[in-house]
C-alpha cells in the first residue's frame, strides 16, 4: 500500500448527549421492509459546521475537485499533493471520515499512514461505492448522495447522537424494527459539499419549525439553508416517511417561492429516537 505524507495525529473527543426535533412520529405502519439490515446510525454522528465549512479538503474548489475526480482510495489521496496537503488539517481529517462513511459500503476502508501511525477511514453506508474502486471518480450523482450524508450527520454541539437515515436508495433501507425505533422526523438533508461555491440545504418535516441538532436553538445562523417545509421542496413522501428530489427554493417575479431546479437525487431524511 502506498502511504501519506506524514501528517499530525488528531483525535476529537465528543460527548454522548441528545438534542430533539420538533416533529410529529411518522407512523411507520404495518409495511415489512423484509430482512434487510438495519442502516440507523448509532455513533459518530458529531461534524461540526466549523469543521464542515473551514476544513482544507471541501472547502477549497481546487482541492475538492482533486478529491472527487480520482478514487477515494488510499493510493489515489497520498499520491495527488493537493488532498495530501489538505489532509495535514485536522478539519479535513474529520471529513473525510464523514465522506468515507457515506461513500464506501461498510468492510471497505481507507487506511493512511499518518505520522508514522496507520489511521483507518472506514465505509459504513454504501451510497457511492464506485467512487472507492480502482480508477474511480465521483460523478454528479455520487456528489450529491455523499453529500446529502454527510451534511444530516452535523450537530450543533459536536456530540454523538443516534439517527436512522432513510432515501431513496438500496443503502438505506430501513426495516420495521428501525422504523418503529425512530420514529420522530426531523429534516431533509441535500446539496453539494464538493461544489465551488458549497451548497447545504435542508427542509423540514411536517409539523417541524426547527432543526436543534443540527442548527442549535434557532433557524437564525444555521450552516444550512432551512429552505422550509420538506411538503413544498420535494417530491411525494415516500413509504418510509423520507421525502425524496428535494430542491432548493427561488422567489418567483411576483414574490412567491417555488422550488429551482434540478432535484437533488441524494436526498436523505433523518428520523430520531422517540424523547
Amino acid at each position: 500500500m502506498e502511504h501519506s505524507p506524514r501528517l499530525a495525529v488528531f483525535v476529537l473527543a465528543v460527548a454522548a448527549l441528545f438534542a430533539g426535533a420538533c416533529a410529529a412520529p411518522f407512523d411507520p405502519g404495518e409495511e415489512d421492509a423484509g430482512d434487510a439490515a438495519s442502516q440507523a446510525v448509532r455513533s459518530d454522528n458529531a461534524l461540526t459546521s466549523n469543521a464542515l465549512t473551514s476544513n482544507a479538503l471541501t472547502s477549497n474548489a481546487l482541492t475538492s475537485n482533486a478529491l472527487t475526480s480520482n478514487a477515494l482510495t488510499a493510493g489515489a489521496l497520498a499520491r495527488n499533493p493537493l488532498t495530501a496537503a489538505a489532509l495535514r488539517d485536522p478539519a479535513a481529517r474529520s471529513v473525510l471520515k464523514y465522506i468515507a462513511g457515506c461513500a464506501l459500503p461498510a468492510g471497505e476502508r481507507i487506511l493512511l499512514e499518518i505520522d508514522g501511525v496507520e489511521v483507518a477511514f472506514v465505509g459504513e453506508l454504501g451510497l457511492a461505492p464506485r467512487w472507492g474502486e480502482k480508477g474511480g471518480a465521483c460523478d454528479a450523482e455520487c456528489r450529491s448522495w455523499v453529500s446529502g450524508c454527510v451534511l444530516a450527520r452535523l450537530n450543533y454541539l459536536g456530540e454523538k447522537v443516534s439517527i436512522s437515515l432513510r432515501g431513496d436508495h438500496e443503502g438505506l433501507r430501513a426495516n420495521k424494527a428501525e422504523r418503529r425505533a425512530y420514529p420522530r422526523q426531523e429534516a431533509t438533508y441535500y446539496g453539494d459539499i464538493f461544489a465551488e461555491e458549497p451548497l447545504y440545504y435542508a427542509c423540514l418535516a411536517p409539523g417541524a419549525s426547527s432543526i436543534p441538532r443540527v442548527c442549535g436553538p434557532s433557524l437564525d445562523g444555521c450552516v444550512l439553508d432551512v429552505v422550509g417545509p420538506c411538503g413544498a421542496a420535494c417530491e411525494k413522501q415516500r413509504d418510509d416517511g423520507s421525502f425524496p428530489g428535494c430542491r432548493a427554493m427561488v422567489r418567483g417575479r411576483s414574490g412567491e417561492l417555488r422550488p429551482d431546479e434540478p432535484p437533488y437525487p441524494g436526498s436523505l431524511s433523518v428520523f430520531l429516537e422517540e424523547r
